[in-house]
């Protein structure tokens, strides 16, 4: 019996978006994607009821920016059940470890309750692993009647981000839940920290949080206006006009480097004179190098950090990571491979210790090229599976016999995904290195995905204008 046949008694019982059995019209798209991101955004202020207390020290720090959630509300768990569950089914899939045809409807449809099904059984087990390490309190001082409330609103909560996701990609909306969680979460911190007012008490006196808002308050308290514009672009553990103008930059070359691609003349062999172009990419495998690389090293963080709390003597466990808490109440790493795979914070710190930023330079170049040259193989985006894609749709290259498609596939495909990784990679750095507001990885995935927003967007703007005859 095939794997996916083991899912169907239960897919009766599972939680499901209906397709739409007609053609959403371009504006009601729209109106749904607002009301799936106006109810996520609700979410994540909602706080869980009957939380005792949190840990000062967040062991999910540096998870969040590519789980959108934020901590102590419902979203707590983020999109973390649904993108785990869909990289094992996509990993076990490709690798042939499942048998999945998705010519047949009956396997779409399976495949995707499975990813449902292993969705729904990590959002209950991380919501009991949250509850029993005692993320909320100790378990003897909640109680086990908020031990199973607080259970009950998370997992209630990962089915409505489910549901949301699915809504999206049944075609009521634009994009995917995922991707449009992720790049609101990282706007709003963006945004945040150029206009928060929240004010902080200095050494230099109470400074407002946000950027911008420094910026005028300072002009208007300090005597010294080219000091208060001094201070306002480089002042030290605040973000600075610095900060923002290195993050609009990195926006900017994201963008630029988005459409640069190598176009393949095709054409039809069943209709004769009938031609068309095949686009490849630079960033053939768009966001995937800089998600797969931060899960690897945001893992790597957690156990760290788990084991330095329980054994920081030894000698094993300080080679992995050695940490300390920082003003903010964060663990920072500050020894082992930890510290080395997290960027500088500081030019002062890359002038201080340029060995920790070669490394750190290396090591995302080298993870993400091979992230997305393994991506392709397993996600069916490799030369050999675009080559199988087109003799489907009986279309060959123009210039070369049939026999010829995967070799000259070959010639760009796993190029482009390895180059288009390395500068994936290299852009993270960049953005790091000049302190962009957001993290390098935040950037760089909320830039791409409102690009493919963008393109989602015009492309269904394109098609409503010829329905009508423009």
């Amino acid at each position: 019996m095939r794997f996916l046949h083991l899912i169907r008694p239960v897919m009766c019982v599972l939680p499901e978006v209906a397709s739409p059995d007609r053609k959403i019209p371009f504006r009601e798209k729209v109106l749904w994607t607002t009301i799936t991101l106006f109810i996520f955004l609700v979410c994540c202020q909602i706080p869980i009821y009957g939380v005792q207390s949190a840990k000062s020290s967040d062991p999910f720090y540096w998870m969040r920016v590519i789980l959108a959630s934020n901590r102590g509300t419902l979203m707590e768990l983020g999109i973390s059940p649904i993108v785990t569950s869909g990289l094992v089914m996509q990993l076990l899939a490709g690798s042939r470890i499942i048998e999945v045809n998705y010519n047949v409807k009956e396997d779409r449809a399976l495949f995707a309750g499975a990813q449902k099904l292993f969705g729904i059984l990590i959002t209950v087990g991380e919501a009991i692993a949250y509850v029993v390490s005692g993320m909320y309190g100790d378990l003897s001082a909640i109680g086990a009647g908020n031990a199973l409330l607080i259970i009950a609103q998370l997992f209630c909560a990962g089915l409505i981000v489910l549901t949301l996701d699915e809504l999206l990609q049944k075609g009521y909306g634009l994009g995917s839940g995922i991707s449009l969680f992720i790049a609101t979460n990282i706007c709003e911190n963006i945004v945040w920290k150029a206009f928060s007012p929240t004010t902080i008490n200095t050494g230099r006196g109470t400074e407002f949080e946000g950027a911008i808002i420094a910026l005028f308050h300072l002009l208007i308290t300090r005597n010294d206006k080219i000091r208060a514009i001094k201070e306002a672009v480089y002042r030290q553990n605040l973000p600075n006009l610095t900060n923002l103008a290195a993050t609009v930059f990195v926006f900017v070359v994201v963008i630029y480097f988005q459409g640069w691609r190598v176009v393949l003349p095709v054409k039809y062999q069943k209709y004769r004179g009938q031609e068309g172009t095949y686009p490849i990419k630079l960033f053939y495998t768009s966001n995937m190098p800089i998600i797969l690389q931060t899960a690897l090293v945001s893992n790597l963080y957690f156990v760290s950090q788990l084991l330095y709390n329980r054994a920081p003597t030894n000698i094993l466990v300080r080679i992995l990571g050695k940490w300390q808490d920082s003003d903010g109440g964060q663990s920072i790493p500050v020894g082992g491979i930890a510290y080395y795979i997290s960027p500088p914070t500081s030019f002062a710190e890359i002038i201080y210790d340029p060995f920790h930023a070669v490394f750190y330079l290396v090591f995302i170049l080298t993870a993400c090229a091979l992230f997305s040259k393994t991506w392709i193989e397993v996600s069916g985006a490799s030369a050999r599976d675009v080559a199988k894609q087109l003799r489907d749709n009986q279309m060959v290259m123009k210039g070369h016999r049939d026999s010829a498609l995967i070799h000259v596939l070959n010639r760009y495909i796993p190029t482009a995904a390895a180059f288009g990784g390395m500068c994936i990679g290299a852009l993270t750095v960049i953005a790091d290195f000049m302190g962009a507001i957001g993290t390098g990885t935040g950037i760089l995935l909320s830039v791409t995905i409102i690009y493919q927003f963008y393109e989602a967007f015009m492309k269904e703007q394109a098609e409503e204008m010829g329905a009508f005859g423009f």
